[in-house]
Formats: C-alpha cells, sequence, structure tokens
C-alpha cells in the first residue's frame, strides 16, 4: 500500500500514532511525505531520524521548513529550540546532505499522482515542472549551495519569465513548489495571503489549483502546506496539511484504495 501523508513539522508522537493506525509496514508498504518534516514541532530530530532510517520505503520532497533547516545549517538564516538538536545532532552532515538530495516535485504514472510540498505552479505542464525540479535539485546538491540559496532567499519572484535571468527563474519555480497558495487572475503569486478560501472575502486571488490561466496537469496533485484549507479530495488535487501542528489532525490518504484515515493531534509549544 502507499500512504500519503500530511505537514509533521516535528511532531514525532502524532507522526508514529497514525503509522500505528493504518499499520504502516516498511517492508510491505511506501510513505509519500509531502514536506515540511521539521520545525516548531518538538521532536523534529525524532522525525528525520526516522525518515531517515527507513528512507528506502518512503518518497519525499522538500517543503518551506526543510529548507529554512537547510539553510539554518549553512548560517543563512538564525537557529530554533526545535531545530537545534538536528544541527547539534553528530549525524547533522549526512541528515542534511540526505535532505538535500531530495527533490522538489515527485511523480508516479503508474499511480496517477504527483507530489509538491505547495503545489504545482499555475502555469507549469507536468513537464516543465519536472524540469525546473530537476535544475533544483541539482543546485542544492552542488558544491555552491550556500551562495545559491542565499540568491534564491535574497528575495521572492512571484511571477514566470522564461526569458528572464536564471536566478529570478529558478526562484519562482523554488517559490512556486514550497511557498504558494494563492494567485492572481494573471497567474501571480501572492505570498502574502496565508487565510482559508472559504472565508476570504477577496474577488481578486485566487487559490493556484482554480487559477483561471492553469495548465492542466495530466495527474492528480498531492500537497501540503496551507494548513487553512485543510483536506481537500478533488479529481485534480489532493490537500493533506490538516493543521497538525496547531492541534487539529495528522492525516494519511491510500493512494490505491482512497482510504482517509486522520489522527487527533495534541497542541504543543510552537516555536514560531
Amino acid at each position: 500500500m502507499t500512504w500519503a501523508i500530511g505537514d509533521i513539522q516535528g511532531c514525532f508522537d502524532n507522526f508514529q500514532n497514525l503509522l500505528t493506525k493504518i499499520n504502516f509496514d516498511p517492508n510491505r508498504d511506501r510513505l509519500w511525505l509531502v514536506g515540511d518534516l521539521v520545525n516548531r514541532g518538538n521532536k523534529s530530530l525524532e522525525v528525520l531520524e526516522y525518515v531517515y532510517e527507513h528512507r528506502e520505503s518512503i518518497d519525499i520532497v522538500l517543503g518551506n521548513h526543510d529548507i529554512s533547516l537547510i539553510a539554518a545549517y549553512f548560517g543563512l538564516k538564525k537557529s530554533n529550540p526545535t531545530i537545534e538538536p538536528i544541527l547539534n545532532s553528530a549525524k547533522a552532515e549526512s541528515l542534511i546532505n540526505w535532505l538535500r538530495s531530495q527533490p522538489f516535485l515527485h511523480i508516479d504514472y503508474n499511480l496517477g499522482y504527483a507530489m509538491a510540498h505547495a503545489g504545482i505552479a499555475p502555469n507549469f505542464q507536468l513537464g516543465a515542472a519536472k524540469h525546473y525540479n530537476d535544475i533544483l535539485q541539482q543546485r542544492l546538491n552542488s558544491k555552491e549551495v550556500k551562495e545559491w540559496l542565499k540568491i534564491m532567499l535574497s528575495k521572492e519572484t512571484d511571477h514566470f519569465e522564461p526569458h528572464g535571468q536564471n536566478s529570478d527563474i529558478e526562484r519562482y519555480a523554488l517559490n512556486s513548489f514550497i511557498r504558494m497558495r494563492y494567485c492572481y487572475k494573471n497567474g501571480y503569486l501572492d505570498f502574502k495571503q496565508k487565510g482559508s478560501p472559504y472565508t476570504l472575502k477577496r474577488d481578486d486571488l485566487y487559490p493556484w489549483f482554480d487559477c483561471p490561466i492553469k495548465e492542466k496537469k495530466e495527474l492528480k496533485i498531492v500537497f501540503g502546506h496551507w494548513s487553512t484549507l485543510g483536506f481537500l479530495d478533488r479529481d485534480d488535487i489532493l490537500a493533506l496539511d490538516t493543521g497538525c501542528l496547531w492541534g487539529r489532525e495528522l492525516s494519511a490518504y491510500n493512494l490505491e484504495s482512497r482510504e482517509r484515515v486522520f489522527v487527533k493531534c495534541k497542541g504543543i509549544d510552537i516555536i514560531k
């Protein structure tokens, strides 16, 4: 069985409760994790160690908090008490290097799904998304990773210029994979609005998956990142961030049978 699981963000105990509830066996099953394994939750090291230990049975994509951890490792972002144990671990180099090798996009044509932490840019076809994922992966694994991340984090790029500078194109692709929620009618991304589309009282913003210029994706897109959106299962998308970190639920979805499983999560002391 293949189970997709929403944002964990260091909530190790809830993660283990969910794995017990779905009877996960790494010798038999696979996990898809939508990113944001770490940060804010108080057992981020334990989550990362578990996923690394069972990496042969787990597919992940990187989220914004995972990139923040990598940036902190290279001294580009401030650390905090929830990722400090990772940075101080004797396994830090191995764990960070493994994270650096992970993709922003995971595709399985046989199952009929593609996974990205925040989603796939509305103006990207799946082939374009894969192309830019490959470029980002190469950059993240290069010897120049620190300088590249510094450029990527230096400003925001909210629209795609196919003939623009490489850094702007890569920054847009990165932002769409790990930070995107809303966009405007012309496809420009909005990074400020984080609220629920069910209560948003603005007619100029659209969830990225309902953007009027959205390119058709031939696979169903699995994503997380948007806790105020919550669980949403449509023919074209599957949203799995159900707010575990905020004391709501951690969700799992069987990609073969479409079974849904949730565990109620306990609130924790959150580091912002």
